[in-house]
C-alpha cells in the first residue's frame, strides 16, 4: 500500500562542547556531595550512606558514571531512541521503532506530576551524574552534555532490552516508513553483537528455598541472571530512611533490580508472558488523510512528526518522518496490505515507582503491594523473606483478553472483541505462595513445574498468560531441588554451579544407536570419540576431551532446528524431541563425523581439552579478544544444554579459541535470619580499568563457583574499607 512520507533535511553541527553548569547547580551539586559517603571495599564494590534516600540516589550515580559512564549513556541513547545520533545511520529504524513505541513528552508529563518525594529521586539521579561529567570535563558524552531527570522515566525496567515491539524488526519498520537512511546517504544494515540462534542467550535462573529444605531453618534465594558480560554493577544501599539493599543496577538506573534487603529478596527472570498485541489495521484513503476501520466506521489515523537526527561525519542530518498511530498504539509495519499497530505498556511512572517500592519493602505483604501496582511487564519474579516466605509471581502487568483468539499473531484491530478488558489481579496470574515441596525454581521454562507437585495449574489459566514450553535448564532444576536437604549457602551455590548437561540424556542415545548401526568404515573412524562419549558423565569440566565432542556436535544438531513459531518460547525441549524423531541415523553420524574433522582442521587434533580452547578474558578495551594474551580456562557451557549456570563463548575475529561474552553475570545465594547472610560473585571484577586490581580479581572464583562473603553490614564494610570519599 502506496504511503506519503514527508523527509525535511536540516544539516546542524555536532557540539563537542560540555554544555555549562550554572553557578546555582555547582552550589547545589557540592551540598548534596557532602551528605554522601562512599565507601569501596577490597573488590571495589560501592556501599553508599546518607541519611536521605535523594542522597543515596546521588551518590550511586556518581559511583555509576566512575565505572561505566559510557555504559549509562549507551542505554540512555538506545532507551530514548537516540542511538543514531552517535553511530549514524546503522541503529536509525531501532531509534524509529523506539521513538514510535515511547514519547518523551509522556515521561516530562510523568516527571512533573510526580510525587514531592519520588521527584527528589529523579532530581538526585540527574544531578549525580551531572556533578560528575562537571568534575571530569575530560569525560566526553557522544551524545548527553546533561542528563535530565525525567530520563529514568523513559527506562522503567532493568531488564536487557524491555521494550516489546510486538516481533516487528527494523527491517519492516523501516519498509513501512521510507528509506530515510539512504535519503540522509547510508544504508541501514541490522546491528547484533550475538549473530546465530544457537549463540542468543535467552534465560535466567532464580530459586527460592524454604526453610524446611533448609539446614539452618531459614528461607534462601539463589539470584543467576544470564544477560551479557558486565551488564549491571554490583552495590550496597543505605539511608536513614529504611533503605538497607544490596544486589546490582543496571547501568543508568538508582534500584537494585535483583537483590536483597535486610528483609527480604527477589531475582527477576525474563518473563514470556504475552502483555503487548500487534493489531492489523484496515486502512483506506480519503480526501488525502488515512483511516482505518473500527466497529462498522473509519476512525481517523492519528499523525505525528518524529524528527530523527543522524551523525554523519562531523554533523546532524536532521530528518522528520510522519508517524503513524491507530488508538491501540503506534504504527511499526505493514503485512498482507493492513498496517500493524501495537499495543503495549512499554514504559510507565508507576513502573518505576514499582520497582524502587520494592527496594524497600520489609514484609510479603509490602512487597505484594509493590507489585499490586501492576505495572512490569518483562520480568517474572521469584521471592524469599525472613519470615520463611517463598513466592513466585509469572509476570505482573498481565490484561485481561479473550481466552478463546491466538494473540500470538496479529488480530482483526476492526472489531472491539480484541480490545484489551480490565488488568488481572496479582493473585489472578500465574503464582506460586508457599509451596508444600519447599522449593521453587523458575529457569524461563513453564510455570507450570516450578515447584513440582505444588505447581500451579496449567488448565486454571489462559494460554496468553503462560505460553512457556519447557527448556532443559528447568528440568535440571526439578531434579537438583526436588530431594535436597539441610541446604546450606555453599549447598545451594553447588547445586546452582552444577555442570550437568540435561540435553544429552535425550540426544546420546539415539546418537550411539546410530552408530550402532553404521557401517565399518564409519565405525572405524568415530569409535574412539564414541567410547569418550560413552564413558562421559555428562558435565563438562575443562579437562574434558568429551565435552569438547559433546558441545561440537550438540551445537551441530541445534542448529538444524527451526526457529521459534510466533508466541513459541521456551521450544529447546519440544523442539528437540521432534527432531531426534525425525532425524535418520545417518545424519546423526554424519554430524558427529563433521564436528570430529571440524576440530581436527582447526586445532590439529580432535582430542582438545574443553578448556584448551573454552576461555575467559577480558580485553582493556572491552572488544579485541587475542589468543597470545593471557586468559582463563573455563569448563562451563551453554545453559542451552541445560547446564544451569551459563558461559556462552565463540570463536572471536582473529582468534582460533573460544571467548566467553555472555552468561552468568552477577550471582547470589541469601540466607535470611535475624541477620542476612550472603555470597555473590560477578563477571571478572567490578572494575571497566584494566589497570586495577579489580578488573579480574573475581575471575577464578566466578569460573569455579567460589563465591566472595557480601559486607552487608556498615561494620563489616569498615573492616574492609580500601577508599572513603564524598562524590
Amino acid at each position: 500500500m502506496k504511503k506519503i512520507f514527508t523527509f525535511i533535511i536540516l544539516v546542524l553541527p555536532v557540539l563537542s562542547i560540555a554544555q555549562k553548569h550554572t553557578h546555582a547547580e555547582i552550589a547545589r551539586y557540592q551540598k548534596q556531595a557532602q551528605a554522601v559517603t562512599i565507601i569501596r571495599d577490597n573488590y571495589g564494590t560501592p556501599h553508599i550512606y546518607s541519611k536521605t534516600d535523594a542522597g543515596v540516589v546521588f551518590g550511586l550515580m556518581y559511583t555509576q558514571c566512575e565505572e561505566n559512564f559510557r555504559g549509562i549513556e549507551r542505554n540512555y541513547l538506545y532507551q530514548l531512541g537516540r542511538q543514531s545520533e552517535a553511530d549514524g545511520a546503522t541503529p536509525l529504524y531501532t531509534d524509529v521503532q523506539l521513538q514510535l513505541i515511547a514519547d518523551s513528552a509522556d515521561a516530562i508529563k510523568d516527571y512533573n506530576n510526580s510525587t514531592p518525594s519520588f521527584k527528589k529521586l529523579l532530581d538526585a539521579f540527574a544531578d549525580g551524574m551531572n556533578y560528575y561529567l562537571y568534575k571530569h570535563p575530560e569525560v566526553k558524552p557522544m551524545v548527553f552534555k546533561k542528563f535530565k531527570p525525567w530520563f529514568p522515566l523513559m527506562f522503567t525496567d532493568g531488564s536487557v532490552a524491555a521494550t516489546e515491539t510486538g516481533d516487528i524488526t527494523p527491517k519492516e519498520t523501516q519498509a513501512f516508513y521510507g528509506d530515510a537512511a539512504n535519503t540522509i546517504g547510508t544504508v541501514y544494515s541490522p546491528q547484533s553483537i550475538i549473530n546465530t540462534h544457537e549463540e542468543r542467550e535467552t534465560g535466567s535462573n532464580g530459586f527460592a528455598i524454604s526453610p524446611s529444605r533448609t539446614a539452618s531453618g531459614h528461607a534462601m534465594l539463589y539470584i543467576n541472571p544470564h544477560v551479557p558480560f558486565y551488564f549491571r554493577s554490583e552495590v550496597g544501599l543505605q539511608s536513614e530512611e529504611g533503605l538497607h539493599a544490596y544486589g546490582v543496577v543496571t547501568w543508568g538506573q538508582f534500584f537494585i533490580y535483583q537483590g536483597f534487603n535486610q528483609n527480604c529478596g527477589w531475582m527477576h527472570t525474563s518473563s514470556y508472558a504475552d502483555v503487548g498485541d500487534m493489531y492489523a489495521e484496515k486502512v483506506q484513503k480519503k480526501d488525502g488523510k488515512w483511516f482505518y476501520e473500527y466497529d462498522g466506521k473509519l476512525k481517523p489515523v492519528t499523525v505525528k512528526k518524529l524528527t530523527m537526527r543522524v551523525k554523519k561525519g562531523d554533523e546532524l542530518v536532521a530528518t522528520d518522518i510522519t508517524a503513524y498511530y491507530t488508538h491501540h498504539g503506534p504504527v511499526l509495519a505493514a503485512r498482507d496490505g493492513k498496517w500493524l499497530a501495537l499495543k503495549h505498556y512499554n514504559r510507565s511512572y508507576k513502573a518505576l515507582l514499582e520497582s524502587w517500592l520494592i527496594t524497600k519493602a520489609n514484609t510479603f505483604a509490602e512487597y505484594k503491594k509493590a507489585m499490586g501496582l501492576l505495572a512490569n511487564t518483562s520480568n517474572n519474579t521469584v521471592y524469599a523473606d525472613g519470615q520463611g516466605n517463598t513466592a513466585f509471581w509469572y509476570g505482573d502487568f498481565m490484561p485481561k483478553r479473550d481466552p478463546k483468539i491466538n494473540w500470538a499473531l496479529p488480530v482483526d484491530g476492526s472489531t472491539p472483541a480484541t480490545e484489551w478488558k480490565d488488568l488481572h489481579s496479582l493473585d489472578e496470574i500465574v503464582h506460586v505462595y508457599n509451596p508444600s515441596t519447599g522449593y521453587i525454581q523458575n529457569c524461563n521454562s513453564s510455570p507450570f513445574t516450578s515447584a513440582g507437585a505444588a505447581s500451579p495449574d496449567k488448565t486454571k489459566y489462559p494460554l496468553y498468560m503462560a505460553p512457556d514450553d519447557e527448556n532443559y535448564r528447568g528440568v535440571n532444576a526439578v531434579s537438583l531441588l526436588k530431594d535436597a536437604k539441610n541446604l546450606t549457602l555453599d549447598g545451594l551455590i553447588a547445586k546452582g554451579y552444577d555442570h550437568y548437561l540435561r540435553a544429552f540424556d535425550d540426544m546420546l542415545p539415539g546418537l550411539f544407536a546410530a552408530y550402532n548401526a553404521a557401517p565399518d568404515s564409519v565405525k572405524t573412524k568415530l569409535a574412539e570419540p564414541i567410547a569418550l562419549l560413552k564413558a562421559w558423565d555428562r558435565r563438562t569440566a575443562a579437562n574434558s576431551v568429551a565435552s569438547t565432542v559433546a558441545i561440537e556436535w550438540g551445537s551441530a544438531m541445534f542448529r538444524t532446528m527451526p526457529p521459534p513459531l510466533p508466541g513459541e518460547t521456551s521450544y529447546i525441549v519440544k523442539r528437540l524431541t521432534e527432531l531426534l524423531q525425525t532425524i535418520t541415523p545417518e545424519s546423526e553420524v554424519a554430524m558427529l563425523s563433521h564436528a570430529i574433522t571440524g576440530l581436527q582442521s582447526r586445532y590439529g587434533t580432535w582430542k582438545v581439552q574443553w578448556g584448551d580452547i573454552n576461555r575467559y578474558q577480558r580485553p582493556a578495551d572491552g572488544i579485541t579478544f587475542d589468543d597470545k594474551l593471557p586468559s582463563l580456562p573455563v569448563g562451563l557451557t551453554s545453559s542451552n544444554f541445560g547446564q544451569l549456570p551459563s558461559f556462552q563463548s565463540r570463536v572471536m575475529p582473529g582468534t582460533q579459541k573460544r571467548y566467553g561474552f555472555s552468561g552468568n553475570s552477577f550471582i547470589a545465594a541469601i540466607e535470611f535470619g535475624r541477620f542476612v547472610k550472603a555470597k555473590t560473585i560477578i563477571t571478572g571484577g567490578h572494575s571497566f580499568d584494566a589497570s586495577s586490581p579489580n578488573f579480574t580479581d573475581q575471575a577464578q572464583g566466578y569460573i569455579d563457583g567460589k563465591f566472595k562473603d557480601v559486607l552487608f553490614y556498615k561494620g563489616d564494610v569498615l573492616q574492609y574499607a580500601v577508599q572513603t570519599y564524598h562524590p
